[in-house]
């Protein structure tokens, strides 16, 4: 197929995120306070929520509504509690945590209705056990969850550091792909039957790409995200967008309601989804800022500019080659999803003018696909897969570049 590629043309948006290099400075980091264990209770009207800590430590609290939710910031720390989405009891639904942006770990208590913070306080240690934070939790009415409901002014992440950008320097006639590993931090994604996590795949497969892609000297290639962080999804775009990416890799793993669904696919923009599996998995992506403990009521205009730059069928069409070349060479490789090619309004494939897919590297629902994407050397043989079908996409934008 042959399409105009250098006609595209770099949109200006108002309020564009500036990257800044992270300072990396010598020396050993000081010790970071640890939790040793984050347990819930319940006791009468009250629901308890404790963190047990190494240390005494500064905190911030805030409540976000639809979903009902508590937030709790705490200096970067240590995590020896229990990983996982952790079932709660009374008001509390569930919780969970991770970094949010570095220097900051989020701990978010979803709630089963509104709830008000009666008491909050510390426990110093005491017959052999450490400092305990504890939220005491009593049932409210919406009136009075809405009139406290909001983040701070400063809750919301800083302008994006990319702390590691390898080869995101001049670019030597070599191309340029942005690789972005689904989910992360406070935001696990999909919990497979082991118990592994979404985000520890995606990462995983992220850098077996990256190292692929790097090894044949014809890319440059940055990550979204090096480590297990929260990165909002709006934030992946401007990444992408910033380090001017010829092609936008979003690599996810989702879970499927029937465990013996399975097989790779892989999504390009569309505001109408092709089918129902698409739509919902679509609108459960989106909702990632959501699961973070984020207030989205104040988006930027850029939101609007994105959607308005949706006409841009150019990009949108070169997104459809590029998910074509992965189900052809991925076939060769590994079982996928009949009609492989979808099509879904994912908010992370919004950029207007880098061609953008999602790849679905499989359900960590079906347990023979989990097993497999655990697997280095499965994640390996989809890395050349992905490897050639870049190849051949690239072939193609410098065919149409020829005069």
């Amino acid at each position: 197929m042959i399409f105009r590629y250098a006609s595209i043309q770099r949109a200006v948006f108002v309020g564009s995120v500036v990257l800044r290099a992270a300072i990396v400075t010598a020396g050993p980091a000081p010790a970071q306070p640890r939790v040793e264990d984050a347990r819930t209770g319940e006791h009468g009207e009250r629901t308890r929520f404790v963190l047990d800590l190494s240390e005494r430590v500064e905190y911030r609290l805030f409540l976000l509504a639809d979903p009902y939710r508590i937030v709790i910031d705490l200096p970067e720390v240590d995590w020896r509690a229990e990983n996982g989405r952790k079932a709660g009891v009374g008001r509390i639904k569930t919780f969970r945590h991770g970094l949010f942006r570095p220097g900051n770990t989020r701990i978010v208590l979803d709630l089963d209705g509104p709830a008000a913070v009666a008491k909050q306080f510390f426990l110093p240690p005491d017959q052999g056990r450490p400092w305990r934070l504890v939220l005491d939790l009593t049932p409210t009415t919406r009136g009075a969850f809405m009139a406290k409901e909001g983040a701070p002014d400063d809750s919301r992440p800083p302008p994006t550091v990319v702390e590691s950008v390898p080869g995101a320097g001049l670019n030597g006639g070599k191309h340029m792909v942005v690789l972005d590993p689904g989910h992360g931090g406070v935001d696990p994604g999909a919990i497979g039957r082991s118990g592994v996590y979404e985000k520890t795949i995606t990462l995983a497969m992220a850098k077996e790409l990256a190292e692929a892609l790097r090894r044949t000297g014809r890319y440059r290639v940055a990550l979204t995200r090096e480590r297990d962080i929260f990165l909002p999804l709006r934030r992946r775009i401007d990444i992408a967008r910033k380090l001017d990416a010829e092609l936008f890799i979003s690599i996810h793993a989702d879970a499927h309601p029937k465990s013996n669904v399975r097989g790779l696919s892989v999504y390009t923009l569309s505001e109408k989804a092709s089918d129902r599996e698409a739509a919902r998995l679509a609108r459960n992506e989106n909702q990632a800022d959501l699961i973070a403990g984020m207030d989205l009521s104040h988006e930027s205009t850029e939101v609007a500019n994105i959607l308005l730059d949706l006409a841009q069928r150019e990009t949108m069409n070169m997104s459809a080659v590029f998910a074509s070349h992965v189900i052809d060479e991925a076939s060769r490789e590994t079982k996928t999803l009949g009609r492989a090619h979808r099509f879904a309004g994912f908010a992370v494939l919004k950029a207007p003018d880098v061609p953008s897919v999602l790849l679905e590297l499989g359900y960590l629902s079906n347990p023979d696909e989990e097993k497999l994407l655990r697997q280095s050397a499965y994640r390996a043989r989809l890395a050349r897969s992905l490897v050639r079908s870049v190849d051949r996409y690239f072939a193609e934008v410098e065919e149409a570049r020829r005069p």
